[in-house]
This record gives structure tokens, sequence and C-alpha cells, in this order.
């Protein structure tokens, strides 16, 4: 499992790091611009990716009191891109350095509604690079209402073919 998992947070890293490099490229207007998602721009997609994973992994790591970065996040574009892919490169670490055990081990967790759940690392960890896939897809469809063509691939399959 550890194997799989270390693959995924690195796939999940370099996807991440893809569309981060492209969104830098925009003028700092488009990065900001309204496009009909479920977060309205680009800004505020990776900011709510950047939130989902610092919770996760302060639950993960049992803080008592989970700071979310948006609460108080005035900064730019290249802030929150730094601020995930060091999220990121946190899962990697992490997992690198965990024992097979510390997978199966069920924790505790409120979510954001207060309603209490009590699962296993692994599925936690699955779920966080799924949602991740799943918002980098709503990043590519925003990035092409704005006019961009030259996207990267950013399909696993093809994070597997460059790190052989």
């Amino acid at each position: 499992m550890k194997e799989l998992l270390l693959q995924l947070a690195g796939y999940h890293y370099w996807a991440n790091q893809q569309l981060t490099d492209v969104i830098q490229q925009l003028p700092e207007e488009k990065k900001s611009q309204m496009v009909p998602s479920s977060f309205n721009s680009l800004l505020k997609t990776a900011l709510h990716m950047w939130d989902a994973e610092s919770i996760w992994w302060q639950r993960i790591k049992l803080s008592e009191r989970i700071m979310v970065p948006s609460e108080n996040f005035t900064g730019t574009f290249q802030e929150v891109a730094n601020q995930l892919l060091l999220q990121n490169k946190q899962w990697i670490e992490w997992i690198s350095n965990a024992q097979e055990h510390m997978f199966q081990h069920e924790f505790i967790y409120l979510n954001s509604k207060k309603e209490q759940f009590k699962q296993p690392v692994y599925q936690v960890l699955v779920h966080i690079f799924n949602h991740g896939t799943y918002h980098r897809g709503q990043l590519v469809t925003m990035l092409r209402e704005l006019g961009v063509e030259k996207l990267p691939q950013t399909d696993y399959i093809v994070w597997t073919r460059k790190v052989r």
C-alpha cells in the first residue's frame, strides 16, 4: 500500500505543479477573473485545494484547532501555488517515512459541519489525491474558458512514463 500511496502523492505533486506553472504565466487579472465553476476563479479554486489539503493534514496530525488558510489569506496566486505544492511535498515526505501499519490507523475527526467520523489514514490519503484530480479538471476547463490553448497533459499514466 505504501508504494501505491507514494506514487499517488508524487503524481499529485507533479500534476499540481504542471497546472500552477501554466497559471503563473497568465496576467494577474486572468488568475482572479470570474469563470463559472465550483469556485469561480483560478485563484479561488487553488485556494480551496490548499485549504482542503491543509485541513486534512491538520486532522491527520490530530490538531485540536483547525486553521483554514483562506480565512486570513490576502496574497497572490504564486503564494497559494507555493503553499499548495509545499503541502503536496509534506504528503510525500510523510508517506515516505510512514510504516505500513500507519496507513491502517483509524483516527477520529470532525468535518466542517462538526460531524464526527472515524476512518483509516489510507482512505483519507486516497480522498486527498482524488480531490486534487477533480479540481485540476476544473482548472483545465477554466483555463480553456480563459483562452489558454496549450495545456500540459496531467494524466497519471503520463506521469508514470516520466518517472521510469
